[in-house]
């Protein structure tokens, strides 16, 4: 896999090729972008620089994020087994942090297979302007790192209110630092995701669970039988919102344009089917499904109403237990497979990954478990990772 599209300089911070940085080339992994040069940085990129990052490279991504973790990329060489590029970077120390965007998952799952720490902040805490939008109600930029202290510092940097973003809630900053003390705390094992992971991810849940219990967290399974249901909700809402903002690709104003067309339907029909790949071709094709007449008020609206039952569980779910536990994947491992198979892939490993970008909840990966907390709770997340990684020292 290359792991950088572009090599700035020898910074300590990587970007996601979804997130615009100024004069550099910046494609979301995809064809129909390729030549697009923006004249701004995301401004989640431009925080860092003022708090004192300096960008190394962008990173490679799965054509809009919308796979695993970033083999379907159309800067992707196929290796065998497949990481995420700003992952594997932090974990070899060439990088310190990383800014993600997390649409369907992907930065936690690379995470957890390479070993690093990734944070889904609270929906709106983070501009998501200069973001190559996708799901925008869903899809939130998110900070990395090789540890809990390191995460929590450039989440700090990027956090706070952006007034050229519609979708940014008004606090001008975030206080990350004051996190409880984990003794007396109660944490839930989501029984249903549990349950669909292989025998080696159980045992990695279980390890963690040890090492909270020896902090003095009480740990329980707890069933969520709304699981599939927000799984299924959320793929409609992101399809049908993919949908949406991808036909503005159209060969005319940037990026990729066919060579051979005589008329403008074969300019839009020439450019989208040579620029974008077959999991984005499907995932579009689905969300115009859900959008249409016919299917409207029986998907895409009863997925809005999902949207909300999953949010009242999950609200109650947090009055009793201070986070959740669960996995990020299903597996330790990823193979390369053939794009053929990746939309029923994508969606099989989202289970995992749904609900937080469905209720816009923080998720965190961290030592190979992903943990949820309420609305605004990153400080317990911090709180938790850090004390469970003083255990290992």
């Amino acid at each position: 896999m290359k792991e950088y599209i572009t090599k700035i300089g020898s910074g300590d911070l990587a970007v996601d090729d979804t997130l615009l940085t100024k004069g550099v080339e910046t494609t979301a992994g995809s064809k129909i972008l390729s030549g697009f040069v923006p004249l701004f940085s995301a401004e989640a990129v431009e925080r860092a620089v003022k708090a004192g990052y300096t960008v190394s490279g962008k990173t490679n991504v799965g054509e809009f994020g919308l796979d695993l973790v970033g083999e379907f990329s159309n800067y992707n060489d196929g290796d065998e087994v497949l990481r995420g590029a700003a992952a594997e970077l932090i974990a070899k120390g060439e990088v310190k942090g990383a800014l993600e965007v997390d649409l369907n998952g992907a930065p936690r799952r690379a995470a957890t297979l390479s070993g690093t720490d990734f944070i889904k902040p609270t929906y709106g805490t983070v501009s998501r302007y200069g973001i190559i939008p996708c799901a925008c109600s869903g899809e939130q930029v998110g900070a990395a790192a090789a540890n809990a202290a390191e995460t929590k510092k450039l989440l700090a940097a990027v956090a706070g209110h952006d007034g050229k973003d519609g979708t940014s809630l008004p606090a001008e900053a975030y206080d990350y630092s004051c996190g409880k003390e984990p003794a007396g705390m109660k944490a839930g094992i989501i029984t249903q995701l549990f349950e669909l992971a292989s025998e080696e991810t159980k045992a990695v849940i279980k390890g963690y669970a040890e090492k909270l219990k020896a902090l003095g967290v009480s740990v329980e399974e707890v069933s969520v039988e709304e699981i599939a249901a927000a799984q299924s909700a959320w793929q409609i809402l992101m399809a049908a919102e993919t949908c949406n903002n991808v036909s503005r690709y159209d060969g005319v104003k940037f990026g990729y344009r066919t060579p051979n067309y005589k008329n403008i339907d074969e300019l839009y029909i020439g450019s989208r089917t040579e620029g974008m790949n077959l999991l984005t071709k499907t995932t579009v094709l689905y969300g115009s499904d859900v959008l249409s007449k016919g299917r409207y008020f029986t998907c895409y609206d009863k997925a809005l109403k999902v949207r909300r039952v999953v949010a009242e569980r999950f609200g109650e779910l947090f009055k009793t237990y201070d986070l959740l536990l669960a996995p990020a994947c299903g597996k330790t491992e990823y193979k390369k497979y053939d794009i053929t198979r990746a939309f029923e892939t994508v969606y099989g490993e989202s289970v995992f990954t749904a609900v937080p970008n469905l209720i816009g909840i923080p998720a965190m990966v961290t030592k190979g478990v992903q943990l949820m907390a309420g609305h605004f709770e990153e400080k317990t997340l911090f709180k938790i990772a850090e004390s469970a990684e003083g255990t290992d020292k």
